[in-house]
């Protein structure tokens, strides 16, 4: 009699039957042998429908780039880029040899560190308690609402600030009524970056929880049920459970955060600027404003910018490779991951 080979292990039989077969593989080496040209007749669609995207900020952030060769030169407009004088980094000693640029820069840095450590929270707290609400009909309303502010503009939202916080606003009248000294928030240089953070809170919070929202339904329900089971409270479940769920969106949004850490709102600091005066409420934007189109000082405007964005570069790029050494994506994946 013939003798029958053993039988394979179940494990092995399993392997076995989920390996590719030749052609499969062959294929599969196929499509990563592909060249530039095959990639791109292939997902020609695809790109078609990335094109007017691409298009605006080739037109609108990479062509005005070119315009920073202003900080190098004593830039007079009807002489234009090819025949104003080059003075190197004269605009930049100029810059920085002015103390209204430290002033601006301490204001500016005050107010982004303020608002990234009281606003930043706000959104994702918010998420959290719209996530909590069982009711769809309620969740979307309160949504609605909290959106609603994100659409109005700077000039109206100073203006109800105004009417509520200002010399003859309502809490002033409060306070005089109940024989306490009347207080002009609107005014008072002290809490004026909290008077901001006040105000970008009320405005863009509800908006800036849509990408949390997001991240919280990617989570899968499974995981909280399993947490449950195991007899995790609601703490445990939010340590364990959503927080790494939504920690890479927390980080992409703080990284970009960081990248935007000199630029504190321009239109919305400029309506309030001389309230409190240019010591406490100028910043680079507006320093950037004044110098540039006021005073026409366009290579110093330039410089200062071209300083903003090397900077904000910078940050950007050192805080997502200090996210890849936790092990997280952070705003692009490296070469080597």
């Amino acid at each position: 009699m013939a003798e029958t080979a053993p039988p394979l292990p179940r494990e092995k039989r399993r392997q076995k039957a989920e390996a590719p077969s030749p052609p499969a593989a062959q294929t599969l080496v196929a499509q990563h042998r592909l060249t530039l040209r095959q990639r791109i007749k292939r997902d020609r669609v695809m790109l078609l429908l990335t094109l007017p995207g691409l298009l605006y900020f080739v037109v609108f952030h990479y062509v005005p780039l070119l315009g920073y060769v202003v900080a190098f030169q004593d830039y007079q407009p009807y002489l234009g880029y090819m025949h104003s004088v080059w003075v190197g980094f004269a605009n930049f000693s100029a810059a920085f040899g002015e103390p209204a640029f430290w002033s601006a820069t301490f204001n500016t840095l005050e107010i982004a560190l303020v608002q990234l450590v009281f606003f930043f929270p706000i959104p994702v707290a918010l998420a959290l308690l719209l996530n909590s609400i069982a009711s769809d009909r309620i969740r979307r309303f309160v949504q609605s609402v909290v959106y609603l502010p994100h659409f109005i503009g700077w000039v109206i939202i100073v203006s109800i600030f105004q009417q509520i916080l200002g010399g003859a606003g309502l809490l002033p009248d409060v306070l005089g009524g109940l024989g306490l000294p009347r207080y002009d928030m609107m005014s008072d240089p002290n809490a004026f970056p909290w008077l901001l953070t006040l105000q970008v809170a009320w405005k863009d919070a509800g908006w800036g929880t849509i990408i949390i929202l997001a991240a919280l339904l990617n989570i899968d329900k499974q995981q909280y049920e399993a947490a449950a089971i195991d007899g995790a409270g609601p703490r445990r479940r939010f340590w364990h459970v959503t927080l790494p769920g939504i920690a890479p969106v927390l980080i992409l949004l703080l990284i970009l955060n960081l990248g935007q850490i000199l630029s504190v709102g321009f239109e919305q600091i400029l309506l309030q600027r001389d309230a409190v005066g240019p010591d406490a409420g100028e910043v680079l934007d507006t320093y950037v404003y004044y110098h540039g189109i006021k005073d026409n000082d366009w290579g110093v405007a330039a410089a200062v910018g071209l300083v903003k964005a090397v900077i904000g570069t910078a940050l950007v790029l050192g805080a997502n490779k200090f996210a890849h050494r936790l092990g997280h994506e952070g705003v692009y994946r490296g070469a080597d991951r």
